[in-house]
Parts: C-alpha cells; structure tokens; sequence
C-alpha cells in the first residue's frame, strides 16, 4: 500500500503533466516555459524540476505512460496465443486512444516523438527499445504460429506496422476517417498487411 508521501508525489506528478498537457496544446512546446508550467500546476518552479530537469523529460513521460499503458491492455486482453491481429490492433488502438485524448497536445507529442528537433538521446533509444521489448515477442510467436514468414526482419516487421498506424493516425488528424471508424481502419490495413506477409 503507497504511503501518503507516495500518493502525493504520484498527484504532482500527474499535475505537472497535465499543465504540460495544457500548456503545449494552447500555446505550444517552444513557446511554453518551465516558469509557465509551474504557474499553471500550481507548484514551485524548482518542484517542477525537481520531478522534470527539461520539457523533453515531459514528453519522455507521457511515453512511459503510454508504453505503461498499453502493456496493461495487451495484459488485460491477450495471452501468447492470441491472433497477431487482435494483439497489433489493442496495441495501436490504445496508443490511439492515449494520443488522441488530447488532439493538440497529440499534435505537439508526435511531432517530438517522430520527427524530433535533437537528435536521439539514450532516454529516446531507450524508450525505442522498450517499445521493441513489447513487440518482438508478439511478432516472434506469430512467426512461430505461422502468421507471418520467419525470414521476416523483426525490426521491419515492426517498421511495416507503425507506418499504418502512423498513416491512420494521419488520417484521423485530416479528419479523413472520424474516430469512430478508426478500429474498423486499423484492422482492415492489418489483416490486408498480415495476409501479404504470411508464408
């Protein structure tokens, strides 16, 4: 059982992104300082730092969030031996649902996290790998089921994936497909894609 300290320490934190959240949407994250962040959550300035050294730390949590996320749907919802369609398709859609929650703050987060302004630091590669860490085995066991080709790449396997995901997520942004239809979307370019890569 957290302790009250603990509980706290989780409130503040979820205060600060939820500024953040605010913040990047409204006025976006160039423009939006750590003294604004504070101001808004209610908090010290140094308080922000304490739990943030830098806005891209904001960003690498809300990453966490979402891979922490995700694992508890697929948890949730799957087991080993669960088709690779309904397993891609509760990964995607719960990312979906995670980045979506807020549209613009969406915007700000994918811009950050797919066409980035820094180079990749060790953090960023090892959120990439984290992601990987969760996708690899699924993909695996789907070759091993025979699913998908063995002499498939996992890493392009993965690549292949993302990118429809990334071109629904487009999609929904342009407001081409409504948020309703999106699952219906998603499992559609799956199973077209799963089908064009089995043996």
């Amino acid at each position: 059982m957290s302790t009250l300290r603990e509980q706290k320490k989780i409130k503040t934190r979820r205060c600060i992104l939820d500024s953040a959240i605010k913040l990047f949407s409204k006025k976006g994250y160039e423009q939006t300082s750590i003294e604004e962040l504070a101001k808004e959550a209610g908090i010290g300035k140094g308080t922000v730092y304490s739990y943030f050294q830098t806005k891209r730390d904001i960003v690498k949590a809300f990453c966490d969030d979402q891979l922490e996320y995700t694992r508890s749907e697929l948890a949730a919802n799957t087991n080993p031996d669960t088709p690779l369609t309904k397993q891609l398709l509760i990964i995607f859609m719960a990312d979906f649902k995670h980045v979506t929650e807020n549209k613009e703050f969406g915007r700000v987060y994918l811009h950050e996290k797919v066409f980035p302004k820094e180079r990749l630091s060790e953090e960023d590669f090892q959120i990439q790998n984290d992601y990987f860490d969760m996708l690899y085995p699924i993909y695996k066991q789907a070759q091993e089921r025979g699913e998908l080709r063995k002499d498939l790449e996992l890493l392009h396997i993965s690549g292949h994936f993302y990118a429809l995901y990334l071109l629904l997520l487009s999609c929904w942004y342009t407001g081409m497909i409504p948020t309703e239809d999106i699952g219906d979307a998603m499992e559609t370019l799956i199973t077209q894609s799963i089908d064009g890569l089995k043996p």
